[in-house]
């Protein structure tokens, strides 16, 4: 059982990832209309929210049923985590909140969420890296 739990963890950070990936298309999808980034920014927060919840709820079902200790680096799994899901809702809520009708603010925003995307995406990849490390035996969290 605990580990179908750890697949499925596993598999949603595989899905993830692949959704952090995707969202570097949304501002050149709506380059030239700034309230359609707006929406699909919305639409990304949400769906970023559900699976990052996804992730975070299978890892804490398979800390539960498992043996697993409160170690290094579930404390790293909750801190990028919570850290990820701070920047998002900031991130959503700039982009709510400024006006994106101004091309220079829309420029400002996109760039914005370039950047934070690939934050987002390295802390991401950094915690799979680690894990792939550590199951490899190579590292000792």
């Amino acid at each position: 059982m605990v580990e179908e739990i750890v697949a499925s963890h596993s598999i949603l950070v595989k899905v993830f990832l692949l959704f952090l990936v995707a969202g570097f298309f949304i501002p050149k999808m709506t380059a030239k209309d700034p309230l359609a980034f707006r929406k699909a920014s919305f639409i990304y927060t949400m769906v970023f929210q559900a699976l990052a919840t996804m992730v975070a709820f299978t890892g804490v079902l398979a800390l539960v049923m498992g043996t697993y200790a409160f170690s290094l680096d579930i404390i790293l799994m909750v801190s990028f985590w919570a850290a990820m899901m701070f920047i998002e809702i900031r991130k959503y809520k700039v982009i709510k909140l400024a006006p994106v009708e101004a091309p220079g603010k829309h420029a400002l925003l996109k760039g914005l969420f370039y950047k934070i995307s690939a934050v987002q995406l390295s802390l991401v990849a950094v915690m799979v890296v680690l894990m792939i490390l550590k199951a490899k035996e190579l590292i000792a969290i």
